[in-house]
């Protein structure tokens, strides 16, 4: 992008961040501190979750939706979406049984509607098992380049073809009318229509990339970086661990493939056959602006090499100099772009090193993939607090000065008006 449109773009995000950054929920949606009130009164807030409390989970969850513009009823899934627990998660904090009318009176009927659904469809066999687990990357990343022609085509010139290779695949595991899964406590059939499916996979994607890290990858063996949770090391992994970021990239960009798959068959599906009552078209899917707008797919081993150098390059630069750590980072992010701590961590050694310019650079990269995020890959620290360091870094840079003295460094904060 143009300079100028760059600037525009990151302005935008940083006003779509601020009311979470400073607080001010009512702000985002007039009914979310009660929302927020409401959790808190039943107990989420005390109850353990990967990365923090549960409480702090949904609100984070809601948070990345939100970023992401997802409609309300998917926020608002977010933000309740383990409230009658579901197949990853052992947390009821309302009993199904009773507690529905309870939430439905909270969040309206159709946001109720796909929470209920969200919490009993066994959404890891569903995600992974029925769907990723059929597509091997190059797949992927051959039928996202076909799917954009295809739509492309439908629009301009009305031309459908149904024997399309990318189009016979996904119908075949996620057809039109949607696909039957079996409730994970009763067992009975639900039938879950194919947008929803497509929230769910993006769901799955803000839930995964808020929680995970490298105390998942120990826990479940997850050496080879494709997060398939088919070890077991239940009895060696000591929470948190050491706080390294998780190799759940490759992961999540898949899903993201999948998802943009999901929309175009979707779009051309409308555009071919016109609205179609019981499909749940009332919900828009929206694509969310993570690995250049979820057309890309992330190595798995490119992510994990990149993972190592960054960790090696933030842990070891004091014993080997910045100039060793300067040239990890910068391999690491030609290896894993799609992630913005790297960058941050570049930025600060150009201010070390009166590289003004380099520094806005990188800061300015770093700022715009951690908001676009809406959560951080290295967890060591929040999303806020990031954003925050990453402003102080920007505004440093456009300064051209950073403190030369330790308590210059403590010093350093930002005051916005």
């Amino acid at each position: 992008m143009p300079s100028t449109t760059q600037n525009a773009y990151l302005h935008t995000l940083l006003e779509s961040a601020r009311p979470f950054l400073r607080g001010e929920l009512e702000s985002i949606d007039r009914d979310l501190p009660s929302l927020v009130a409401v959790l808190r009164s039943v107990g989420a807030g005390e109850c353990w979750h990967k990365h923090g409390s549960f409480l702090d989970h949904l609100i984070d969850i809601y948070k990345i939706l939100k970023l992401w513009k997802a409609p309300n009823s998917v926020c608002l899934c977010g933000l309740f979406h383990s409230a009658y627990s579901n197949s990853y998660v052992n947390l009821a904090i309302f009993d199904p049984s009773t507690g529905r009318d309870t939430v439905r009176a909270h969040v309206g009927e159709a946001a109720e509607r796909v929470i209920y659904l969200f919490c009993v469809v066994p959404r890891q066999p569903l995600i992974h098992d029925d769907l990723l687990f059929h597509y091997t990357d190059s797949q992927l990343i051959e039928h996202l380049k076909h799917s954009e022609v295809s739509l492309k085509n439908a629009k301009e010139k009305h031309l459908f073809n149904g024997d399309e290779p990318w189009r016979k695949k996904l119908q075949s595991i996620l057809p039109a009318d949607g696909i039957t899964v079996k409730h994970i406590k009763t067992g009975e059939d639900v039938l879950v229509s194919r947008r929803l499916v497509a929230v769910f996979l993006l769901m799955t994607m803000a839930d995964f990339s808020d929680q995970l890290f490298n105390f998942q990858d120990i826990l479940f063996d997850n050496s080879n970086g494709r997060l398939e949770f088919s070890g077991n090391n239940s009895q060696i992994t000591l929470w948190p661990g050491d706080g390294k970021p998780g190799l759940w990239m490759n992961s999540i960009s898949r899903m993201g493939a999948l998802y943009s798959l999901i929309v175009r068959e979707e779009d051309m599906f409308i555009e071919q056959n016109g609205h179609v009552q019981g499909r749940d078209e009332e919900i828009e899917l929206v694509i969310p602006p993570v690995f250049d707008n979820c057309t890309r797919v992330l190595d798995a081993e490119l992510q994990k090499e990149a993972r190592e150098l960054y960790w090696e390059g933030v842990c070891e630069a004091s014993k080997r100099g910045l100039d060793w750590a300067e040239e990890r980072l910068l391999t690491s992010v030609e290896k894993n772009p799609f992630v913005g701590e790297p960058h941050v961590v570049l930025g600060q050694i150009y201010l070390s090193k009166a590289k003004f310019e380099e520094a806005e650079k990188e800061a300015e990269k770093g700022l715009r993939l951690i908001l676009e995020w809406g959560s951080p890959w290295d967890k060591r620290m929040s999303w806020e607090g990031w954003v925050a360091w990453t402003r102080v870094l920007l505004m440093k840079a456009k300064e051209k000065s950073w403190p030369q003295h330790s308590w210059g460094i403590l010093n350093l904060g930002l005051v916005t008006k």
